[in-house]
């Protein structure tokens, strides 16, 4: 009669798959302590224990010269003890002195480059019959099995940071750290997708330096840049922590605020005016509420015209900040 087949399912992670190992290892051969260890400079540290005894937990920290898989390592202790008092090192080794270890089984883990990782082991307090040796292979084979993971967990977290850096460099303004225009197309998208599904009111201030041009061709392009960084850190002050601040151009800076009301958009419309103005900047902003029947885009649109129109209207005189408010 054929019984019906369950598809095995791949582990998540390598330490669900070390869990599962330690848990099959007591199980098989016994020992009240299973552990998967790495070191740490001095430190011996358990990643995943299978306690039955020691009230060892996940994340305990020992020092590593003191236990015996540093002894075993170093080549100075057997993998298989299965009467650690018979074995000089282990005798001698200050783990003993501070807890009953009558056996113990210990294989290495190492990297890809070759260095330790840490190790796989497992200490009972009594002495075992020394037929465990037996047992050595097959903790040999899952230790290979779970360093493969290992390595494959370890390349994948890699990735993921080289990713991330990657995504972050690219909608990311070199020159100030704020988002550049790819990075504020993509969050507009991401926040019109949501104010269409939830109809939470946003707003849009357009900011375009004055005088940007004469600068450079004074002063040069440096004391430009100057200019463009302490502009990025007066509008990064005068917005909440969730607002959106963009270079989209050269000169030109964007803000999205979204959960930001009609009433909240004038006190940020006036942190802007203040703050620029604080730090001795000069800019024409421009400023429009998204519309629940039309879009971001629109908004946008709107307070880019309201922005050239303060700048049109201007005086152009140092330290002024001129403003023009619409409502998309």
């Amino acid at each position: 009669m054929n019984l019906p087949t369950v598809p095995l399912s791949p582990f998540s992670d390598f330490e669900t798959a070390s869990r599962q190992v330690l848990a099959l290892l007591h199980e098989r051969f016994g020992f009240d302590l299973w552990m998967m260890t790495r070191t740490e400079g001095a430190d011996w540290i358990v990643l995943q224990a299978e306690d039955h005894g020691y009230n060892v937990e996940d994340g305990a920290v020992f020092r590593w010269a003191d236990s015996f898989c540093s002894q075993m390592v170093g080549g100075l202790g057997p993998c298989v003890a299965a009467r650690a008092t018979d074995v000089d090192s282990y005798a001698n080794a200050p783990i003993g002195k501070q807890i009953s270890i009558g056996a113990y089984i210990g294989v290495p883990l190492a990297r890809e480059d070759g260095t330790l990782f840490g190790t796989l082991c497992a200490i009972d307090p009594d002495p075992q019959d020394p037929s465990i040796i037996d047992a050595l292979p097959v903790v040999e084979m899952f230790a290979r099995l779970l360093v493969t993971i290992l390595h494959a967990d370890i390349k994948a977290a890699e990735n993921a940071r080289l990713l991330e850096r990657s995504q972050k460099l690219a909608t990311t303004d070199s020159l100030t750290g704020l988002l550049n225009r790819n990075g504020w197309e993509q969050c507009i998208a991401a926040e019109e997708a949501r104010s269409r599904r939830y109809g939470v009111p946003s707003c849009v201030y357009i900011i375009d330096l004055d005088g940007m041009k004469a600068v450079n061709d004074s002063a040069g392009h440096a004391h430009g840049d100057i200019l463009l960084r302490r502009a990025a850190r007066s509008l990064r002050r005068a917005v909440r922590e969730s607002d959106m601040v963009a270079r989209i151009g050269g000169d030109e800076f964007a803000i999205l605020s979204v959960e930001c009301d009609q009433d909240e958009s004038e006190v940020i419309f006036h942190k802007i005016r203040n703050m620029l103005a604080a730090d001795g900047i000069s800019a024409s902003v421009g400023k429009a509420m998204r519309d629940p029947r039309t879009s971001l885009s629109d908004a946008i649109t709107s307070a880019d015209l309201a922005m050239y129109a303060a700048k049109e209207s201007g005086s152009g005189t140092y330290l002024n900040v001129r403003l023009v408010n619409r409502s998309a």
